[in-house]
């Protein structure tokens, strides 16, 4: 991407539809009421050869003091100094206000590249707005419709000059890439890069911390934070180099009981935030340590196990505890009685105000990574099925003997099983748990979501046509003399 795209107005102009109509997916949520937006959105922009990023921002609002409107504004002043570029949007219906004014003089002094456009522009009602926005003193507006794909051909004519502009700017700081190395070794997990970074989504409740963690992982305050609830609603993904590792990071809405959401907008919050754990490798369960192991703390800890992502526990707020030795002990018991399916997930205790813990918490989220994709051979899996039958028999349900003949592993990420077994719908559950338990023990995954199938192979050996279809040694290299006569 050559250039950033900064999206910017008053709240409820169409930031957010432009946004994903430039992206081409549905990824900012969008509602009739003003103010939807609160945090920065980056994502992939791109009108026809032009390619860029673009930043979908909260609505500028007049306040400017430390309440939740100050601090969004602040935020979207602070994307305007950083963008290359700046489309402010004014809304064609409403006509120019005194507070679109206000900002117009704002973004002339912080931003040296200003377009300027008219959204909800279809039809002849917004044809006396066109000419109000001239005097603005931003150069010729854009008619936009972005709901409808209006005018898009007329932004993209003002940004192809300044994407000319950006271009040799952004050869010159590419970083190498294609660069050669030697094989890899199947058996270990993929090494994280800058075009695949490691995906991590950081969940839990509202007010748990999830935003000012990652902000301390950034070094900078990049997300939105106070002592509101429920400020995130987007799940925002954010890039970052943790440890020396590339990784993208989801900051995703407090996840509220369900009985509790009855704001429209809040449900598509979550919803959003839901799809983060899908598409993540690493789930970072953030916990608030003087209310933890609510309800809903398991329900979202229990969704990523099902979802199959690597599990991390995060305890926040650590430094406000002043017996640790004994709160320590006491999260490691009922995390060990109510999580039962994460036994020997990491927990980690950490303070996001203060970046105590970062250090340990980036170690437990590469560990539980390794062990998500980690690989275990088919003779090891045999021998270590041998023992366990020979340890712990299966039981004979009706008199009918259960045969467990051979195991291996067909996938990773999560790591995936399949025991060949005789009358496998016969198998009780509790036999499941004691070779999954096996699994995470004797082959070192603790808390990692494993899948075990027991399939019915009947009487049929697997290796049987195998070994039969080939010549032996014998019958290849030791023929009897004029057998070719």
């Amino acid at each position: 991407m050559s250039f950033t795209l900064a999206l910017v107005g008053r709240p409820n102009v169409g930031k957010s539809t432009l946004f994903n109509r430039l992206v081409g997916k549905r990824l900012a949520l969008v509602d009739d009421q003003p103010g939807v937006t609160r945090d920065l959105r980056e994502g992939p922009g791109r009108i026809a050869d032009i390619r860029f990023t673009v930043i979908d921002t909260a609505g500028l609002e007049e306040a400017t003091d430390d309440s939740l409107q100050g601090r969004m504004r602040a935020l979207t002043e602070r994307a305007v100094e950083m963008a290359d570029v700046c489309l402010f949007m004014i809304d064609a219906r409403a006509g120019v206000l005194p507070a679109d004014e206000v900002f117009a003089d704002i973004l002339r002094r912080k931003n040296a590249h200003v377009i300027l456009a008219a959204n909800k522009g279809e039809g002849k009602a917004a044809d006396a707005t066109i000419l109000e926005a001239y005097a603005l003193g931003l150069g010729e507006p854009i008619r936009l419709s972005a709901e409808h794909g209006e005018g898009i051909g007329e932004l993209m004519d003002a940004l192809r000059p300044l994407a000319e502009q950006f271009e040799a700017r952004a050869e010159k700081d590419a970083p190498e890439t294609d660069v050669e190395v030697g094989e890899e070794d199947e058996d270990a997990a993929p090494v994280p890069t800058r075009a695949k970074p490691l995906q991590i989504a950081v969940v839990g409740r509202p007010n748990a911390g999830k935003s000012t963690l990652i902000n301390k992982i950034l070094g900078e305050d990049r997300l939105l934070t106070g002592p509101e609830a429920g400020i995130t609603r987007d799940a925002i993904s954010v890039q970052a180099d943790w440890g020396g590792v590339p990784m993208r990071i989801f900051d995703t809405a407090g996840m509220r009981k369900k009985a509790r959401i009855n704001d429209k907008l809040e449900k598509l919050s979550v919803s959003d935030g839901l799809r983060a754990v899908k598409f993540a490798e690493v789930v970072i369960v953030l916990l608030d340590v003087d209310i933890p192991f609510e309800q809903q703390d398991l329900r979202i800890a229990d969704l990523a196990e099902r979802e199959g992502r690597a599990v991390v526990i995060g305890v926040n707020k650590w430094d406000t505890e002043d017996d640790k030795q004994d709160k320590l002990r006491e999260l490691k018991e009922e995390f060990a009685r109510l999580l039962p399916q994460l036994r020997g997930a990491p927990l980690v205790t950490v303070s996001a105000k203060t970046a105590k813990g970062l250090d340990r918490l980036q170690q437990a989220v590469m560990r539980v990574y390794e062990t998500w994709n980690r690989r275990v051979t088919t003779a090891q899996l045999n021998r270590w099925l041998t023992g366990m039958l020979e340890q712990h028999p299966p039981p004979a349900p009706g008199g009918k003997r259960i045969k467990m003949r051979y195991a291996t592993q067909v996938k990773t990420r999560p790591p995936g099983f399949v025991v060949m077994t005789s009358h496998p719908d016969l198998v009780p559950a509790s036999y499941n748990r004691y070779l999954v338990n096996g699994l995470r023990t004797d082959f070192d995954m603790p808390g990692t979501p494993i899948r075990l199938t027991l399939r019915d192979q009947g009487e049929k050996n697997p290796y049987k046509d195998r070994k039969s279809s080939q010549p032996s040694r014998l019958s290849k290299h030791k023929k009897k003399p004029g057998a070719d006569r």
